[in-house]
């Protein structure tokens, strides 16, 4: 454990909002339901499991054809909710620690799960926890739509950095604080489409590609790759692109 990470275990610095947990909890039973509310991470979860699977295998001199291309690699799912990524992360051959600070959003997890034949180990816990359990560092860490939900952004990135191990990488995605992400992911979401809950998103916690770079170099992890993800509402799609004034996703490496 770095200094970093004791002095913060020791003075009781946390990243959780209680309120953000308590908003999660109350829909835990509907992570599962793609028309449910939900329903937008059914939508775009393929484009960005392909994004995770082809990053990983790049990095790690993996075929991305395999059957199981991510075999023998440990990976972390921080903030994993009702199981959406660790599942399909666990079928392309990963060992999958998934964590989430929310206990419902863990049963409704393992309950998915378990009759599957799914092994993945569930937990609930935090990233800060974690590290003070003296958890091994991990070779894939992904941190998908968790940043707008802390109480302290630059603890939690440098936190879930500290849990990627030498030569490992982690993927972060999550919504750009701009005008266009105000408009788009906020009232267009909410309030427009009725996608997502009225007030899932504060977009004051909305965080800029800048400040997460800054954060996770803290932690010792440097992004070698930024891209937008974009929904086209003629085609009905979500798609990789560059555009990253809404949401957008970071690949980062530790050397």
């Amino acid at each position: 454990m770095s200094q970093t990470e004791t002095m913060n275990a020791a003075s009781g610095k946390t990243t959780i909002d209680p309120a953000e947990i308590a908003k999660f909890s109350a829909i835990a039973d509907e992570w599962w339901d793609p028309f449910g509310k939900f329903k937008p991470l059914h939508k775009f979860n393929p484009v960005r499991l392909a994004y995770i699977r082809d990053g990983a295998c790049a990095h790690f001199g993996r075929d991305r054809r395999a059957k199981k291309p991510l075999k023998g690699l440990r990976l972390l799912d921080i903030g994993c909710g009702g199981g959406l990524v660790a599942e399909p992360m666990r079928r392309l051959g990963a060992e999958v620690v998934a964590i989430d600070a929310a206990e419902r959003n863990i049963k409704t997890a393992m309950a998915h799960a378990a009759p599957l034949g799914l092994e993945i180990d569930y937990r609930n816990t935090t990233a800060e926890d974690l590290t003070a359990a003296g958890e091994p560092p991990l070779d894939l860490a992904l941190n998908l739509d968790v940043v707008e939900h802390v109480a302290d952004v630059g603890l939690f990135l440098e936190t879930a950095a500290g849990l990627v191990k030498p030569g490992g990488m982690m993927v972060l995605a999550t919504i750009n604080r701009t005008l266009k992400a105000l408009a788009l992911a906020k009232v267009g979401a909410e309030y427009v489409l009725r996608w997502l809950p009225a007030g899932t998103h504060d977009p004051r916690k909305f965080v800029k590609p800048e400040e997460a770079k800054t954060a996770l170099s803290r932690g010792g992890l440097t992004v070698t790759a930024e891209a937008g993800v974009s929904y086209n509402p003629l085609m009905d799609i979500w798609r990789i692109g560059d555009d990253t004034g809404v949401n957008y996703m970071l690949t980062a490496v530790k050397a």
